[in-house]
């Protein structure tokens, strides 16, 4: 015996959903008088063969409903109720087409098949389920109608909110579309506590004024959930992603929206938790309520004056114009208005404003706004127009004065760094500009790859004394913009080559965790670091760590040329002892001076060091003049 076609799909499909562990929706036909041995099944193809043209669907009916059973999880049931007509002559004619006339029975005439097969649509793919079913033509003699009640569990596809569609697979029409209910309708319910997107996670707001913040504390210890931050209840919500918010953001009017997943998966719970708390909170937004106001002209060329007032939560009171005489600013009578009349939204910046105006008004007179705001005791303002041409002479007076003065600045600060500017003329004119010291001597000083906090205080000390001292000094904790934005190698090459045009030295500091990396570096052992690494806790890099490896690289290049003593120096700080442990070979051979018992040696050998380059730079110079001489 063979098994058709369509029951060998709905076997692979029931085995294929078992073994991805997805749940097998469940069917439930109830079918009408007449009609019996109704059973329900998929029909695993988009394009439904006809089924037996003696019925024929007259109406369908869908909903999608909440189905609760018990305590278990409620879920969404597909209910589609279908009103056939059965044609009872061509049922006989199909069922018995195969058999000759003799071999009919009249069980088999009063009793047979047919099937009928609906289809609901969502954006992915249609699906279909087939229902088969005997007819009683001794039941339905009188009357060929009959009603089938189809109902589906968990329907694949439908979540929701859904947009559903529903026809019949041999009579498209008619077609019928429901949708199925949204979350926030489903989670007023009775049932919500069955529905598992109703669960949203519970949060309390602590204010805490001595830290100056609010503290977000969620009743859970999984995973923190999604926060988003809005001022007014419709006001736009901002991912917040810390569970502290600054004391000085929030208002009355400020409202929390928490949620799990995502908007699809979950809904959202709003809270207002500060609207109460209007003492000290209000503060924050009379604080930064800001007013501007300027001046436009109507379509009948009279005067308008137009303010914009802003403010993090929407305000009532009243705005008025007035006219500033000294310090009392006098009010223009009949023209008030009512903030809470106006049209609010919201900017850029997330503030609340209102953008209105004052018709038909002398400006000249009322150049300036009052604000009272409700509950707040005092009224705000004058807010007046600003760099108006209606503004007092006595403005362009103070303009004049003022660029007078800077001009007299100017020229006074020329004059008293007149040879600064030959300096740096001079040296724009030679290739660039450079930075020139008391002693010409330039120090480029490199902090070690520590990160306490100790070592980075001394080496910036140490840079302050060289820089006294009256060299030009660039250490690379005072370049962390410059190293951001070229990088910490490229930075590096850039003061080399300054350190050339001028002479000097490059200083390195070292401690027990610079004379590690050096080791390290020298014999390639990144493997042991990685070691040494995994046995505890994830190490702690400098920001300095990649300069100070650099000039390592350069330090071995010097040396194969015999010329590392000449551009490199070692320090040592008394408070910072290397205990004892030897150089590392690339370390070998170059000048060391322990800090702060040898500050002179190493002040001398600094500026030895700048004379000895520079009488080099003078030779060169002379023997190039020389050949060029002969030359000619």
């Amino acid at each position: 015996m063979f098994l058709p076609v369509q029951s060998i799909w709905c076997i692979v499909l029931t085995l294929c959903m078992s073994v991805c562990g997805l749940e097998i929706p469940k069917y439930e036909v109830i079918c009408s008088k007449g009609l019996s041995d109704c059973t329900i099944m998929s029909h695993g193809h988009v394009t439904v063969a006809e089924d037996n043209n003696a019925v024929y669907v007259q109406n369908l009916t869908p909903s999608i409903k909440l189905c609760c059973k018990d305590s278990a999880p409620c879920t969404l049931c597909l209910m589609i109720d279908i009103e056939i007509n059965i044609h009872l002559d061509k049922v006989s004619e199909d069922e018995g087409s195969g058999y000759e006339e003799e071999d009919y029975s009249e069980e088999t005439e009063r009793n047979s098949k047919a099937s009928v097969t609906v289809c609901y649509s969502v954006p992915t793919m249609p699906t279909c389920k087939k229902v088969e079913f005997k007819v009683n033509h001794t039941a339905l003699s009188l009357q060929n109608q009959a009603k089938i009640l189809m109902t589906i569990t968990k329907p694949a596809g439908i979540s929701f909110s859904s947009h559903v569609i529903v026809y019949s697979s041999t009579q498209p029409k008619p077609l019928q579309k429901v949708d199925a209910p949204s979350l926030d309708e489903v989670c007023v319910q009775e049932q919500k506590v069955h529905v598992k997107e109703c669960h949203v996670p519970s949060f309390s707001c602590v204010v805490d004024q001595k830290m100056n913040w609010v503290e977000l504390q969620f009743g859970r210890n999984k995973s923190l959930p999604f926060v988003c931050v809005q001022y007014e209840k419709n006001g736009i919500c901002q991912i917040w992603n810390r569970t502290t918010i600054p004391l000085h953001s929030v208002t009355p009017c400020m409202c929390l929206q928490v949620w799990d997943e995502d908007d699809q998966r979950s809904i959202r719970t709003q809270s207002c938790p500060f609207i109460n708390n209007t003492d000290f909170l209000q503060r924050s937004v009379w604080q930064n309520v800001s007013v501007f106001v300027s001046v436009g002209q109507l379509n009948n060329y009279h005067t308008m004056l137009s303010w914009n007032l802003s403010a993090p939560c929407r305000l009532e009171g009243e705005v008025w114009p007035c006219q500033k005489e000294n310090s009392y600013c006098r009010e223009v009578k009949g023209f008030r208005q009512q903030l809470e009349n106006g049209t609010w939204r919201q900017n850029s910046k997330g503030q609340w404003e209102t953008i209105r105006v004052f018709e038909d008004i002398h400006v000249q007179l009322s150049a300036c706004v009052m604000v009272e705001v409700k509950g707040m005791g005092s009224v705000l303002g004058p807010f007046c127009l600003k760099n108006s041409l209606l503004a007092d002479r006595s403005h362009w007076i103070l303009l004049v004065v003022g660029v007078m003065l800077l001009v007299c600045i100017t020229v006074l600060i020329f004059y008293l760094l007149h040879d600064f500017v030959k300096k740096w003329a001079w040296s724009w004119h030679h290739g660039g500009f450079v930075k020139i010291g008391r002693n010409g001597c330039m120090v480029v000083l490199l902090s070690p790859p520590d990160v306490d906090d100790g070592v980075s205080e001394s080496v910036c000390r140490l840079g302050s004394q060289l820089f006294n001292q009256g060299f030009s000094v660039s250490v690379d904790q005072w370049s962390r913009k410059e190293q951001c934005t070229m990088g910490p190698l490229p930075w590096l090459h850039s003061q080399l080559l300054e350190m050339k045009s001028l002479g000097g030295r490059v200083v390195l500091v070292l401690t027990r965790k610079a004379l590690e990396r050096a080791e390290e570096w020298t014999h390639g052992n990144e493997e042991v670091s990685k070691m040494k690494e995994d046995k505890g806790l994830p190490q702690i890099c400098s920001p300095y760590s990649d300069v100070f490896t650099a000039s390592l690289c350069l330090i071995q290049a010097d040396k194969q040329l015999g010329i590392a003593g000449e551009h490199f120096l070692l320090v040592e700080f008394d408070s910072h002892p290397r205990i004892d442990r030897r150089l590392p070979e690339l370390l070998q051979g170059l000048p060391l001076f322990q800090l702060p018992s040898q500050i002179q040696a190493l002040l001398s050998e600094l500026t030895v060091g700048w004379t000895r380059w520079k009488w080099s730079a003078k030779t060169k110079e002379g023997k190039d003049k020389q050949k060029a001489s002969h030359c000619k």
